[in-house]
């Protein structure tokens, strides 16, 4: 069904695969009449050219790239909006899109109102931005209905930024990256890998986006096959799928961790611009006659199937045939996930569920960025026409990604389709992605049409004992559940259904009425509008001459993500608030972690204020000044007023999912100074860690020399920074002191900067 390649490849005329082997380039040679040239062939992909266009260093490997685009969301858009006004921001320097899809129900927690809205509309009008109100359209789908051009790149606050499908390189990243960009800076990154995908075959009736896109997750998820690097999506499948398939698919490679994506584009994708009015941003992409890619997966569309993404990864992947003739051995290897992810601390099964030898679900959830879409719920209501969801447990919530697609379905008829069946139609909302929405019940089990299922992330709250999970799926599969009333059904199994295949009518006038748009005009005289919640950013202090460091975390999952950091949910209603925030750092994976932090950072405010750490109010006081005598019994010249104090944690594998920087700086506000990794999940997490001054160390052993606890002793790590040092030796304090060496890696000059500043807004302060 799918198959990676162990060696690179070359895609000849965009149809023919020739792998980077002796026998394959004796083949190449004798087709094409010349040796193949890698260096040459890489620059003929799509993703190469694109990125250079984009390109303002002098260097066609390490890249300093200047966005056509910007955007965010309303849990991220006010911090970077801030971190921009403390580093000196007088207008938005590249377009700047602020929408409105997670706080939209307002209704959460700390900002229960629209303050945040309001900062963004005032933002947008001081400024030169596009303000797009609540309920008009998730951020992705605005995105792609009037933002995507063919070549264009966009930069986003939320890591599903990917808009390939449409021919524009997208990537989320951390805020500190678009604060960069609203300033006029660049995003810097060494040339990455390019890795084709190319498609045979078409999807079999019943089979939808999500479910070819879940088979990709589940292959190279794992295995790290594209992690990091961009997937270029070729071969003759792709013109076998509508735009809005590739659409479906295409926002979900953000869960295999790569960087970006693109897709060759057609007619298909001529015809999506010319429906929204905007045929002169579109033009043919394709890679050129020899293009050489590091890696190549081929998909035969055909052999797809229904899929399921059990908790708690999207990667957790199998079919739901495979799935209903092995459920006591698939659910028990999901209770053994639970363990691992929940510490042992709440008895988790999902045995209950099945009924008659069946799976029952609890609740279904057709959504958001990968759900809403048009052809995706226009499919629902083919499958749903003239049945009934029943009137047990089970419910049926769908969110039209745009009030443009809302509009249409009304006059298609498909809304009345979908409500007749005992199913609830909504606004655009984010909500249910990442569980400020539809939070199911205790113990229940949710089918969602969205992009993720990790652990709480449906809203649940293990540390209260309440614990619900989510598996992944098609619209069209969770459709066909509903009409057998909360049995897993894939869609495939319902042979009598007609699907319409109805034509899409864009009308955009709703947002010609609601969104404000500045033409890129900035109005100074606007006092920007904040709300009590709306916080600036604590000082934070340079890096100093050494540091000591306590760990106060020690997590042993293979991965850790941004959710178990900082948790979503309730918690985004603090989102502009930085202190307030922090107080749920790893609040659902570490409740106590918290309080350790809040203790080192103590110490470290009376160092600042340069007063005695021995004033500490609390029992670290001692325990500091013993770590400090041991430091100074080996290193006699260990100077306090120079040493800064912080904590760290130890993750093996963290930051996979979400780009919200909050899981770095709520880390840095409660006093972090550095992550200890043996590797970082995604590059856009070990971004947020440097932009707010946060070391990146990675140790690759698997036995550690330290534990949560203890203190290490790092000497000299500023001159280490600035002569560009990779190996950093610490010292586990302790009557024997033991050495251990981390790695910092690559980091671009501005990077080291940046963390000598202490963080990003102290680095444009300074510059």
């Amino acid at each position: 069904m799918i198959t990676l390649s162990d060696t690179g490849a070359y895609l000849i005329g965009g149809n023919e695969i020739i792998y980077d082997t002796p026998d394959g380039r004796a083949r190449y040679e004798a087709e094409l009449g010349h040796k193949p040239d890698q260096k040459a062939a890489s620059q003929q992909t799509m993703a190469y050219r694109i990125l250079q266009k984009h390109n303002h260093s002098d260097s066609a490997e390490k890249l300093s790239i200047r966005f056509d685009k910007l955007t965010s969301h309303d849990i991220t858009y006010v911090g970077i909006i801030q971190t921009a006004r403390a580093s000196g921001l007088e207008k938005f320097a590249v377009p700047y899109v602020l929408t409105n899809c997670h706080n939209s129900l307002c209704a959460v927690g700390g900002t229960i109102n629209e303050d945040d809205h309001m900062f963004g509309l005032t933002c947008a009008q001081k400024y030169g931005g596009v303000y797009v109100p609540p309920h008009q359209a998730v951020i992705h789908q605005f995105a792609r209905e009037m933002l995507s051009r063919c070549g264009d790149m966009i930069l986003g606050s939320d890591s599903h930024t990917r808009y390939g499908a449409l021919g524009t390189m997208a990537i989320g990243e951390g805020g500190g990256e678009l604060a960069k960009q609203l300033l006029g800076r660049t995003y810097d990154i060494s040339m990455p890998d390019v890795v084709g995908v190319y498609l045979k075959g078409e999807p079999v009736k019943g089979v939808g986006p999500q479910d070819v896109a879940l088979a990709i997750i589940g292959r190279v998820f794992d295995c790290g096959y594209v992690n990091n690097k961009v997937m270029e999506f070729v071969g003759p499948g792709v013109g076998k799928l509508s735009e809005d398939f590739r659409i479906g698919i295409d926002v979900m490679t953000t869960e295999t961790t790569c960087l970006s994506s693109i897709w060759r584009t057609d007619e298909k994708t001529q015809e999506y611009y010319d429906i929204h009015g905007r045929l002169d941003d579109y033009r043919q992409l394709d890679p050129g006659p020899e293009a050489y890619y590091s890696g190549m997966i081929v998909l035969d569309l055909s052999e797809i199937r229904p899929m399921i993404a059990m908790p708690f990864h999207p990667s957790n992947t199998y079919t739901i045939e495979e799935l209903n003739q092995n459920l006591d051995d698939i659910l028990d290897d999901v209770a053994k996930r639970a363990q691992v992810s929940f510490g042992g601390r709440i008895d988790y099964s999902l045995r209950d569920k099945v009924i008659d030898g069946r799976l029952y679900c609890d609740q279904g959830i057709i959504a958001g960025c990968a759900g809403g879409g048009f052809e995706n719920i226009c499919a629902a209501a083919d499958i749903l026409r003239g049945r009934s969801i029943g009137n047990q447990a089970f419910t049926l919530s769908v969110y039209p990604a745009s009030m443009p697609i809302y509009m249409e379905l009304i006059r298609n008829g498909a809304a009345a389709d979908i409500l007749e069946t005992g199913a609830v139609l909504k606004t655009a909302f984010c909500g249910p992605c990442f569980g400020a929405g539809d939070t199911p019940s205790n113990g229940a089990f949710s089918i969602r049409h969205s992009t993720r299922n990790f652990p709480n992330r449906e809203g649940s709250k293990i540390q209260n004992g309440q614990i619900a999970s989510v598996a992944l799926m098609d619209a069209r599969s969770i459709a066909a559940t509903a009409a057998n009333k909360g049995f897993l059904t894939a869609a495939t199994d319902l042979a009598d259904i007609e699907y319409r295949n109805y034509v899409y009518h864009f009308d955009k006038t709703i947002y010609e009425k609601r969104v404000y748009d500045s033409k890129g005009e900035a109005h100074p005289e606007v006092e920007i509008q904040f709300g009590p919640n709306i916080k600036d950013w604590p000082k934070m202090e340079p890096l100093t001459d050494n540091i000591v460091l306590k760990i106060v975390s020690e997590i042993h999952d293979p991965v850790t993500t941004t959710d178990e950091l900082i948790p979503s949910g309730e918690t985004s209603s603090y989102r502009s608030n930085p202190l307030g925030l922090a107080e749920f750092t790893l609040s659902r994976k570490d409740p106590a972690y918290v309080g350790r932090a809040k203790e080192v950072r103590r110490i470290e405010e009376l160092r600042v204020a340069k007063q005695c750490p021995m004033k500490a109010e609390h029992a670290l006081r001692d325990e500091y000044k013993k770590a400090t005598d041991q430091i100074k019994a080996h290193f006699p010249d260990f100077d306090g007023p120079h040493t800064a104090v912080g904590s760290t944690i130890y993750a093996v594998k963290p930051g996979d999912g979400s780009a919200r920087e909050q899981a770095a700086s709520c880390q840095k506000v409660l006093g972090g100074w550095a992550n200890i990794a043996k590797s970082y999940a995604t590059k856009r997490y070990r971004s947020n860690l440097i932009n707010w001054g946060m070391l990146p160390f990675v140790y690759e052993q698997d036995e550690l020399p330290f534990k949560n606890g203890d203190y290490l002793y790092i000497p000299g790590i500023r001159k280490a920074i600035i002569d560009k040092e990779d190996n950093i030796t610490a010292y586990v304090v302790g009557d024997e002191m033991t050495p251990v060496t981390f790695h910092l890696g690559t980091l671009t000059d501005d990077e080291r900067r940046i963390l000598l500043a202490g963080c990003l807004i102290n680095f444009y302060k300074e510059s």
